[in-house]
């Protein structure tokens, strides 16, 4: 028995992707192949947007969704495939929708999403719903990858740098000497009774857009990675916008102070870009301390240990 254990748990671990078979393979790349030169255009378009620092964290969701994929490959190798033709309905009529969306609805985020509605189609077609099951989250996770519509951006990010504009204005009146007062995402600052010229303006690279989304993304990373309870998982996650939020707070009040008390060229430029950066590994720290909090609070019963309960036989010896 000893042996049959540590020969399966031998074979489970040898298991590669080539397992698969090349039959398997064929079809992976004639699906990615037409998926491609379908949305060529689409992709390419992400692909440039991703050279902005604002979206760069697009180059790393990709890798990711592999990286999930590959956790789940036990379980994906020892599936047997059962096509759904519930994915081939769900396929025909996403293909469909793609060239009345470029005729008719004139949407380009709409058609972004759909590669993804297409690749999770083609994956329930080909390996029906067991499949799904273990490659739903890599496939949902390239969401992220996908740089928001101008429009959708500027509706989120102008409450944001609005707000990071009025709690920057109300630490930095803390300073003696130093009035501080927002007009909308323009702060103006007087300083020792003198106005200081120009105006910080907490610009759109300030909204904190690009640390709340690749935060977010690597929330879920993390969220999924980690073997905690279901409630923690969801909480860890949710933590990641008011955790992106307050760094960026932190962000905005520390370069006024830096362009008031120091000088605005160290509050601009790859500066700038230095301090956004350093926001990071603040946001990480606080995540991990949220996660250590109720790691160290909320202990699992289960993984305590039993105590060792002895059991004594007492036997009656007859006087004759």
């Amino acid at each position: 028995m000893a042996y049959s254990s540590n020969s399966s748990e031998t074979n489970a671990s040898s298991q590669s992707w080539a397992d698969l078979g090349i039959h398997a393979y064929v079809k992976i790349v004639i699906i990615g192949a037409l998926i491609t030169w379908l949305f060529h255009v689409q992709v390419y378009s992400c692909v440039h947007l991703w050279q902005n620092p604002s979206w760069s964290h697009g180059f790393l969701i990709p890798l990711f969704s592999l990286y999930f994929l590959n956790q789940r490959k036990k379980e994906i190798l020892s599936l047997q495939p059962r096509p759904s033709y519930l994915g081939l309905v769900l396929l025909i009529f996403c293909i469909a929708l793609f060239p009345l969306n470029l005729v008719q609805f004139k949407v380009g985020y709409f058609s972004q999403l759909l590669v993804l509605a297409v690749l999770g189609s083609a994956v329930l077609f080909v390996g029906g719903w067991q499949t799904i099951k273990y490659t739903w989250l890599p496939i949902a996770f390239l969401f992220f990858a996908i740089p928001l519509p101008d429009r959708l951006l500027k509706m989120i990010t102008i409450p944001m740098r609005i707000a990071a504009a009025e709690i920057s204005t109300v630490v930095l009146s803390l300073y003696p000497n130093l009035e501080a007062t927002a007009n909308g995402v323009v702060i103006d600052v007087v300083y020792k009774g003198i106005k200081i010229e120009p105006a910080m303006d907490v610009a759109e690279a300030c909204s904190g857009m690009r640390l709340l989304m690749a935060f977010l993304a690597l929330g879920v990373a993390m969220a999924y990675l980690h073997y905690r309870p279901f409630w923690q998982r969801i909480v860890l996650l949710l933590s990641t916008i008011p955790i992106a939020i307050l760094c960026n707070i932190i962000r905005v009040t520390i370069t006024g102070f830096i362009y008031v008390l120091i000088s605005p060229k160290y509050a601009q430029g790859i500066y700038h870009d230095m301090l956004g950066m350093a926001m990071l590994p603040l946001a990480f720290g606080l995540y991990g301390l949220l996660a250590w909090f109720m790691s160290s609070l909320f202990v699992d019963e289960t993984d305590q240990p039993q105590s060792d309960v002895v059991v004594r036989k007492r036997t009656n010896s007859s006087v004759s």
